[in-house]
């Protein structure tokens, strides 16, 4: 068969999963946390608001755009799985529909386990007298001066309500009008108070809503007025931001200017609260905000649960059974016995597994750079930041201080704009060198170069990671990094920033691949030498562990590789649209999700190469954006201890029983079962239990 029919052939729509009916499985095993009894009982809770949290995400980006093409008459099906925009909005909604019950659910079963434990989020009916009288004390002082009753009428229209907040659509009635007409207002729930109040109680932690407060007290907006109905709802809108990189003389600017709009977008979802709505509202509501039915999602609770963030971490001081264990990042193997980062790696390639590994070393690693007289200058790449960052804080003193320092702060990543716009000022406000990013791409790359003179001699040091420069979400997320001193990783890094900040054509590395250039193309041709040594000497492997995986390209070649006999094991944490295990297509291919505590962000590519291992590390998932929109890097391990350690860790993953989930070939996703008297591998907690052994073993 010719390589174009066997393309064609493996262009079947069937062969693939819709890349956003994927991501809503991936939502769902996020939700089966909630459930996992192995799981502490506020843990559980914590993940119901990751899973709203999520869906706002989806629906202000991925709905909304789908949304769009609609409006715009695009109707052509998507170039994987040929559903159309229309189709994929059906069946997002009723695969939603399943999956809001299902978190809700989850909710509700929950209450009665936080009741056991003296925790309880009550109605305001189920109160005493005397405590509703003093609710109505906090109510008339602390709620009534920040409410603004919106009335809806001829002179007054539907006002344009904030994105994601949660309002009371409230119907009055003037009993003197001989008419008797109903008139609607809207009262929105101030963000600005507390969403939860306690109700007094020794021993016990009751809690009341806001919005519920604000109901039942309704009346006092409205004197000389009965109130009708009150219904609880909440917006989502398209957040979605239009930069015209090409026209725009100030990038900074046209990002602030597009920011104002974002909370204004269209509507592309009404939540109410089943129970607390009028149903001659809800449609008033579908109407003016010209979404469909198939739009509105009843919620057996609370709206918007990512409220419960705050709420879990309420009881840290009281309710500690109620936690995951504490566990402390340790420190670096690799930095065993060192005091001075930089002479550690003039020695060798340092390797870094966080969280299970200290993600400190990396802020020293800049903060050591600001105030070393031999250092002359820094250069970073930084796409998301803490919001009170050391390492920001180190690049300005190391400005201030006069050496050269250089911020690639990447403005368009997307929910981080504000973020990164306050940032960018701030460096540049110190004597930083600050670029915004490139036209029509986003730098994802996580690169950081230090260069030192010392004794006469120019040294770099370079480190390459998988996550972003951000000291908070790494003790939440897997990420991996070695810092290296070795001379042709830092002619790598100095011509990547010159290309960064200058004119110039693509440079030609030693080592470093970029995207959008080269990644995909080395993807390929790594996996085509795969297929040529599996040809030769029958023991082809491959394993790609990354966020997700939707580049058909490279989906293409990996079955090329399955039908070739090659053995591919991918371990993809979100969407995925490669499906597995298809007689002819996909036999030899194994697809794993590893959802649990830790959010798994490291990208890990594996190659065997008939045992010349060819292993990298990358920002870059294989994703279409990844290998076409984003400037990305992917680098090679060459320190033989560092290859092992990523092998061991690979397999571990590989042999998880306890959070993988495997795909089977209708792309639906079932728990790994462990075999009769098999051991119960949990990675992540595996991987701790390695960090703590090391230093169990240095004392």
């Amino acid at each position: 068969m010719s390589t174009e029919n066997k393309t064609q052939e493996l262009n079947n729509p069937s062969f693939y999963n819709n890349r956003e009916l994927s991501w809503l499985a991936f939502n769902e095993r996020v939700l089966d946390e909630a459930l996992d009894l192995d799981n502490p009982l506020l843990e559980r809770l914590k993940f119901l608001a990751i899973g709203s949290s999520n869906l706002d995400e989806f629906f202000m980006v991925r709905v909304a755009g789908l949304k769009d093409q609609v409006k715009a008459g695009f109707n052509k099906p998507e170039n994987k799985a040929g559903l159309t925009p229309k189709q994929q909005l059906a069946k997002i909604s009723e695969i939603n529909h399943n999956n809001v019950k299902k978190q809700y659910d989850s909710y509700q079963s929950m209450k009665p386990e936080l009741e056991k434990e003296g925790i309880s989020l009550l109605s305001i009916e189920d109160l005493t007298k005397e405590e509703i009288n003093r609710f109505e004390k906090y109510f008339d002082e602390e709620i009534f001066p920040v409410l603004t009753p919106m009335a809806v009428d001829a002179y007054r229209p539907f006002p344009m309500l904030l994105n994601k907040s949660i309002n009371l659509a409230v119907v009055i009635k003037d009993d003197i009008d001989p008419e008797n007409t109903t008139k609607t207002a809207i009262v929105q729930v101030p963000a600005v108070l507390d969403r939860f109040v306690q109700v007094e109680h020794e021993n016990k932690y009751q809690y009341v809503l806001l919005e519920e407060i604000i109901s039942h007290f309704m009346g006092k907006l409205f004197k000389g007025y009965k109130v009708e109905s009150v219904t609880e709802f909440r917006i989502t809108r398209n957040a979605d931001m239009t930069i015209h990189e090409e026209g725009a003389r100030d990038l900074l600017k046209e990002i602030e200017k597009e920011l104002k709009k974002r909370k204004w977008g269209a509507a592309v979802r009404l939540e109410v609260r089943d129970g607390k709505y009028d149903e001659k509202v809800v449609k008033f509501l579908l109407s003016v905000l010209e979404i469909h039915r198939d739009d509105l999602y009843i919620t057996n609770g609370p709206l918007d649960l990512t409220f419960l963030f705050k709420f879990h971490k309420t009881f840290a001081d009281v309710k500690d059974h109620l936690y995951y264990e504490t566990l402390i990042s340790q420190p670096p193997r690799d930095l065993e016995g060192e005091e001075n980062i930089f002479e550690a790696a003039e020695n060798r390639d340092i390797f870094l597994h966080h969280p299970y590994e200290s993600f400190e070393p990396v802020v020293d690693f800049v903060a050591e750079a600001a105030d070393d007289p031999y250092v002359l200058a820094i250069k970073q790449t930084l796409y998301r930041v803490s919001g009170d960052s050391p390492i920001i804080d180190a690049l300005k003193r190391a400005a201030e201080k006069g050496k050269q320092v250089t911020v690639l702060v990447e403005l368009k990543a997307r929910f981080d704009e504000e973020n990164n716009v306050q940032w960018a000022k701030e460096l540049e406000k110190a004597g930083c060198h600050v670029i915004y990013g490139m036209t029509y791409l986003k730098t994802h790359s996580k690169i950081t170069l230090v260069v030192r003179k010392k004794a006469e001699k120019i040294e770099r040091f370079v480190h390459l990671g998988t996550g972003n420069y951000n000291d908070q979400t790494a003790s939440l997320y897997t990420d991996m990094g070695i810092i290296t001193s070795k001379r042709k990783f830092g002619i790598d890094a100095t011509h990547f920033f010159n290309y960064l900040s200058g004119f110039t054509e693509k440079p030609e590395f030693h080592h470093l691949s970029m995207a959008p250039f080269d990644i995909r193309n080395d993807f390929i041709r790594y996996m085509n030498n795969e297929i040529r040594f599996h040809k030769q000497h029958g023991n082809g492997r491959i394993i790609a562990k990354m966020n997700s995986l939707t580049d058909k390209n490279l989906i293409i070649k990996m079955y090329e590789a399955s039908q070739a006999g090659v053995r591919v094991d991918l371990i993809v944490r979100g969407i995925c649209c490669l499906k597995p295990g298809i007689e002819g297509v996909s036999e030899n291919i194994r697809v794993y999700s590893i959802v649990g505590r830790f959010l798994e962000h490291s990208r890990i590519y594996y190659f065997h190469h008939n045992g010349d291992d060819r292993l990298f590390l990358s920002s870059a998932d294989m994703m279409t954006r990844n290998m076409v929109k984003r400037v990305e890097l992917l680098f090679p391990i060459h320190e033989p201890s560092v290859k092992t350690r990523l092998k061991k860790i690979l397999s571990i993953m590989l042999n998880d029983n306890v959070k993988a989930r495997e795909q089977k070939n209708d792309g639906s996703y079932e728990y790994v079962q462990p075999e009769k008297n098999q051991v119960r591998i949990n990675s992540q907690m595996k991987f701790f239990d390695m960090a703590y052994r090391v230093l169990e073993d240095e004392e």
